[in-house]
């Protein structure tokens, strides 16, 4: 059976091309919907669409990219189908896992992915190294400095001012004011 998915980016934007293709190539049923395919964005009717298919369906979508916007993430749920004997068909690129081309550009694609997902990882490592040389720690800049820190505490001392507007003359948001002050959430406010 062919099982249809497509997606929109924007409330503006408009499903009717993806879904006339869609139609036109025979699927059944198309799982349709208007989300970021932005890497973590929670896609109910994509997962809708993924648990719906069975051995031997085929996922059809319009363009390869529909299934997200990471090629690691799009290769890793090519993958995943392909474990659970479930095809794939990209009607744009023409990629179809039954075919001998499909799979080879689907490889090509993953082996992409995998190299610049590793240059990217070595580039990180070097700068970190780089940085570290410098006598700089990666990581997000502190929010807090000491004497930020001083004065807070001085101000939890007194007990006079409640933790949340501590916080907010400190510039942090609560969350984060307690990860410096973990006992303050003990306090009312």
């Amino acid at each position: 059976m062919l099982i249809g998915y497509a997606r929109v980016s924007t409330i503006d934007q408009n499903l009717d091309l993806q879904r006339d293709a869609l139609t036109r190539e025979g699927c059944t049923k198309i799982f349709e919907e208007k989300k970021s395919g932005r890497a973590g964005t929670k896609r109910p009717e994509f997962d809708a669409a993924l648990a719906y298919l069975r051995p031997e369906d085929v996922l059809v979508v319009w363009k390869l990219d529909r299934l997200g916007r990471s090629l690691v993430e799009m290769m890793r749920t090519i993958d995943t189908l392909r474990r659970q004997e479930i095809k794939f068909l990209s009607l744009t690129e023409h990629f179809d896992s039954e075919t001998a081309h499909g799979r080879f550009a689907l490889q090509m694609h993953g082996a992409m992915a995998e190299y610049f997902l590793d240059l990217n990882r070595e580039r990180t490592i070097e700068g970190l190294k780089s940085a570290l040389a410098r006598g700089r720690k990666g990581g997000r800049r502190k929010k807090l400095n000491d004497g930020d820190v001083e004065a807070a505490s001085a101000l939890l001392k007194a007990g006079t001012i409640p933790v949340a507007e501590v916080a907010k003359r400190m510039g942090v948001s609560r969350t984060t004011f307690y990860s410096y002050f973990p006992s303050a959430r003990s306090r009312q406010g």
